[in-house]
């Protein structure tokens, strides 16, 4: 079957929206990461502004591997986006321009210091950015090692590549591009900014100074389900547009990106296309952790142990949905500041529409991986904050509840458990004592937070949800 490329566009189905009509786009956008969420969110964004404003085209950038970009490379920049919903949809993105290898590092290079590119982002996974457990740049890392040791040599660090191109903006006099990163790392602006404050520090005080004073970087929040392309995914492309698509992507149809407003134009118009513009990313961030990763946590324990195997299939549970929506609404929305342009209550109704579609297979037992990093943001806070506020909310502690019945039914079961601590979280199980095992985590500082030692009304209730759990009593705790 024929590729899908420029020479195709004119014979794919008429409902199938692409860049058809298109003029030549420029390139205004340097991406380090074309992943697939890379390709399924901020290209989806940028992509509809290009008919208007075709200055912003992505140079895609890959700094570990070929295939991606040859992919992209082989159909014209060209790929399918298809939105997996109750009404599901498909869309071609034409919004790179540019698909450089490991191998083009002076093509990379020089893109950086084009005066054209005014934005460079990046979806590199928190690794990437090649930082310690407090967020300060890992001097030690073997990629910062390289590319401090050997100026000339081809960075092999996503911090690397960005000073040297801040580097050569600098020699030419020209004003610094704005690095973005979209990785969902808490303060990433900030975080990356300092990285590169202190890398190029390693190499040129002058250009640490320049880029401390003259480069913004704003912190982002993104969120998009992105399943991994398959053959199924493949096939389907295959059949609605009528030619082959190797670069294909999917995801749900919520998409959020939330940008600092840094006081510095980034170049698109970002907001035009559907981004939201702020002076408070870390209250949308505390309100994703709190609301939507809260609920998924609450669903995926309480879920598995009612023998649920998916977000969606837990969601059709009436009585567990209406406990997951009761705790956003009376437990963690109460307790959430006030964030300008966001709508908590919006929020938890488009989180639990979310949690509902059915064309997203969001296993619980994944979900449930990590409990003991996890639970201390994602349901921790919340209660710090209710207790402060001289509240015992019930269904948090219920959720608590739920993952110490999760822990002793593994334990039980034989089943390994998933998290850093697994070996202590089954020893703390192993007698199936729900007292005792509350007592051991919180004496260990696993999942459950250390000011409940001296709780005894929470560790109380607690411990009395994980025992009704447990022997199933659930009509005395989902109401």
């Amino acid at each position: 079957m024929t590729r899908l490329s420029r020479a195709t566009l004119s014979t794919l189905p008429g409902e199938i929206a692409a860049p058809r009509s298109r003029p030549p786009i420029g390139t205004g956008i340097v991406h380090f990461g074309p992943g697939a969420f890379h390709r399924a969110h901020q290209a989806a964004y940028i992509d509809t502004l290009l008919d208007a404003d075709p200055r912003w085209g992505i140079a895609a950038v890959s700094m570990r591997s070929r295939g991606t970009v040859a992919a992209l490379a082989e159909q014209d920049g060209l790929y399918t986006l298809a939105i997996l919903d109750t009404q599901p949809a498909m869309r071609v993105i034409g919004a790179h321009t540019r698909f450089l290898a490991p191998d083009a590092a002076a093509e990379t290079l020089a893109l950086l210091a084009d005066p054209a590119v005014t934005l460079v982002t990046t979806t590199v996974t928190e690794k990437g950015y090649c930082l310690n457990a407090d967020g300060t740049l890992d001097r030690d890392h073997p990629d910062i090692v390289h590319d401090l040791a050997d100026g000339g040599a081809v960075p092999r660090s996503v911090v690397g590549w960005i000073v040297a191109g801040l580097a050569a903006r600098r020699a030419d006099g020209a004003a610094p591009f704005v690095p973005m990163p979209c990785d969902n790392l808490a303060s990433n602006g900030a975080k990356l900014h300092a990285a590169l404050v202190a890398f190029a520090g390693g190499r040129d005080p002058a250009l640490a100074d320049w880029i401390a004073g003259e480069v913004r970087v704003p912190s982002t929040m993104v969120d998009s389900i992105t399943p991994a392309a398959d053959d199924a995914l493949y096939a389907a492309v295959a059949e609605a547009i009528g030619v082959e698509d190797h670069a294909a992507v999917q995801r749900e149809a919520f998409a959020q990106w939330v940008i600092e407003d840094v006081g510095v134009p980034l170049g698109p118009d970002l907001a035009a296309a559907g981004a939201t513009l702020t002076s408070d990313v870390a209250g949308y961030e505390k309100a994703k952790l709190r609301i939507l990763n809260g609920a998924h946590s609450t669903l995926a324990y309480l879920g598995l142990l009612r023998g649920h195997a998916s977000v969606a299939e837990a969601m059709q549970d009436g009585p567990l949905a209406q406990f997951v929506d009761a705790m956003i609404r009376d437990d963690i929305i109460p307790q959430l500041p006030a964030v300008p342009g966001l709508d908590l209550d919006a929020y938890r109704a488009a989180v639990l529409a979310r949690f509902r579609n059915p064309a997203i297979v969001h296993r619980l037992d994944q979900i449930a991986i990590d409990g003991s990093q996890k639970l201390p943001y994602r349901l921790g806070d919340t209660l710090a904050a209710n207790r402060a506020a001289g509240r015992l909310p019930h269904r948090v502690a219920i959720a608590l509840g739920g993952w110490v019945a999760f822990l002793i039914m593994r334990s039980r079961q034989g089943v390994s458990i998933a998290d850093p601590h697994g070996s202590a979280l089954a020893a703390a199980a192993a007698d199936g004592d729900a007292g005792a095992v509350v007592g051991r985590l919180v004496e260990a500082g696993l999942g459950l937070p250390p000011t409940i030692a001296g709780d005894d009304a929470l560790q109380r209730a607690i411990i009395a949800s994980a025992e009704a759990l447990g022997a199933g009593r659930w009509d005395e705790l989902l109401r």
